[in-house]
């Protein structure tokens, strides 16, 4: 078992704990405070917007475009995208088993946020205008769900393919970001109260690492490809007489 792979399940133990510790706290929290949305809430969304007006979220005109161009990378057609791209890389690359099971991640993940969303039937956030469309409930955020489950089951099955520690470093930390970053533009729109990303962020990556457990262990029985090192480096040219 190489460094890396030890390092990973380590990993994701860790995470895995820290997910379920996350939503355990957020589900304490809303008992313990008796009604939603509670001071936590409330006062990030009124933090981020002018005292004067609520209707204007803070920063110039062009931060909150930035918001919005954010926003979209947690949008579904966005994710779809990526997803059937990957899909479709890993089919030509001869790793249906790892595309199957990357499908299979997104799918499930899009469905328990829904049905989530439907159970906990949470109202938008109404103490400011929202600053982009939003059509369904809001616990939990399906942005900073679908996100954390897409964009970090993707930068696994990259970092998978490379050699160098910190190249598998680097992957994981800009889809960690990206997914921070898309989660916390829904709070600044004023379209998700911070612990609806908060929740997302916890249950996509509870999501995406029990994911990367079963496709773990379906390669140590073989039933899975196994990892590749895409990003080793080629070999030294020969000397020609």
């Amino acid at each position: 078992m190489t460094w890396f792979a030890t390092a990973e399940r380590r990993a994701l133990v860790a995470l895995a704990a820290a997910a379920l510790l996350a939503m355990a706290f957020i589900r304490l929290a809303a008992y313990v405070a008796g009604e939603t949305p509670g001071e936590f809430d409330v006062h990030i969304i009124t933090a981020l917007r002018n005292p004067a007006d609520l209707s204007d979220p803070i920063g110039p005109g062009w931060f909150e475009e930035a918001m919005r161009d954010l926003t979209a990378l947690g949008g579904t057609i966005v994710l779809v995208i990526l997803s059937v791209a990957a899909f479709a890389f890993l089919l030509m690359t001869g790793k249906s088993h790892a595309a199957w099971m990357l499908a299979a991640s997104v799918v499930g993940a899009m469905i328990l946020s829904q049905a989530m969303k439907f159970g906990f039937n949470r109202s938008r956030p109404d103490l400011v205008p929202h600053g982009a469309r939003v059509y369904t409930m809001s616990f939990p955020s399906g942005h900073a769900m679908m996100s954390a489950a897409v964009y970090l089951t993707l930068a696994v099955l990259l970092a998978r393919t490379q050699k160098r520690r910190r190249v598998k470093l680097f992957i994981i930390v800009v889809a960690a970001l990206v997914t921070i970053l898309v989660g916390a533009s829904r709070v600044y729109l004023g379209v998700h109260w911070p612990t609806d990303v908060i929740g997302g962020w916890a249950g996509g990556a509870a999501w995406a690492i029990a994911c990367w457990s079963i496709m773990y262990w379906l390669q140590q029985r073989g039933q899975v490809e196994p990892e590749t090192d895409g990003g080793a480096d080629p070999p030294a040219p020969q000397n020609r007489p």
